[in-house]
């Protein structure tokens, strides 16, 4: 059975002592590396032969989040935090998966054969590629849900949250449309009011400046009428 190589990074002595234990219990771990400054991992990572790092966030010298944009190539990352803060630009940079200490075996078990999952589809990328729709998570009543891009009818500001209307589902998620917006591909999605944005893909019909999408009616504003209509009609208008 092949080894899935980790690090362990982490500036808490009692967190990691706790995952290296788990690690243990685990055939197919094998531990390359424990460090408390994420700077000492570099050298290490440059080798080229991690597959997995357990990292944590809130570090003294440099944060999970700035580590893992620093990084030339990113192997498959799992944080392990106490703070719940930063679960959306987490899944963003394409973590996966994300642990909030105390971290009991049973998560942590189920977190690691997530990433063997992933570890898999990149070395068998046929297999996977039936599933390659993209996607990213929302955090919905402490739950982290799976959302793929082309299930998304469209998305509804209220107030601070935002709910993601999927076909005879909505979900809520505490984030803002703009942050949604930043995630969505662009060619695909388009905010077409200050409280909505659409996949452009499900337009059953535009009248005036109302727009139907399955059986809901979401407002355009005029500012974005011309651009939306030369983005989505116009090159596809049948002319007599």
């Amino acid at each position: 059975m092949m080894k899935i190589r980790c690090l362990i990074i982490d500036d808490e002595p009692i967190a990691c002592k706790g995952i290296q234990e788990y690690v243990s219990q685990i055939d197919s771990l094998e531990i390359a590396g424990v460090y408390a400054d994420p700077l000492l991992a570099y050298r290490q990572l440059d080798a080229g032969d991690i597959d997995l790092i357990f990292l944590d966030i809130e570090m003294p010298r440099l944060s999970g989040i700035d580590f893992i944009k620093s990084l030339k190539k990113v192997p498959a990352i799992i944080f392990t935090t106490a703070y719940t803060s930063y679960a959306i630009e987490g899944f963003e940079l394409g973590v996966i998966d994300y642990l909030l200490k105390p971290i009991s075996f049973p998560r942590f078990l189920k977190a690691v054969n997530k990433a063997k999952e992933a570890l898999s589809s990149k070395q068998n990328p046929v297999l996977s590629a039936a599933d390659d729709r993209g996607s990213f998570f929302i955090k919905e009543n402490g739950v982290f849900v799976k959302i793929f891009y082309d299930d998304v009818l469209y998305a509804e500001a209220l107030q601070n949250y935002v709910a993601i209307h999927l076909a005879g589902r909505r979900l809520i998620t505490y984030i803002t449309l703009s942050i949604l917006e930043k995630q969505l591909p662009v060619n695909d999605f388009m905010k077409v009011h200050k409280s909505y944005i659409i996949a452009l893909n499900k337009i059953k019909a535009i009248e005036g400046n109302t727009i139907m999408i399955e059986s809901a009616q979401i407002p355009v504003s005029r500012a974005m009428k011309d651009t939306l209509m030369q983005k989505v009609v116009e090159s596809k208008l049948l002319k007599r």
